[in-house]
């Protein structure tokens, strides 16, 4: 997911998509934790793209957009 991507979604929008990258990187963990075979880069992936949706909120928030 790209920035602009993030930006064209509303707050609720990116609040789910939270949720659902946090799920996802659960799966992953318990999986290598477990030891099996996943593709980690993934997990990199996914911590950062919530990264960048928390980013782009506390931007909304700052400037006072919803």
């Amino acid at each position: 997911m790209t920035v602009k991507d993030i930006r064209e979604k509303s707050n609720n929008e990116l609040v789910k998509d939270i949720e659902v990258l946090k799920e996802e990187l659960f799966t992953l963990r318990f999986q290598k934790a477990t030891g099996q075979g996943t593709s980690f880069y993934r997990m990199k992936e996914i911590r950062k793209t919530i990264a960048r949706i928390k980013t782009v909120m506390t931007e909304r928030e700052l400037s006072g957009q919803n």
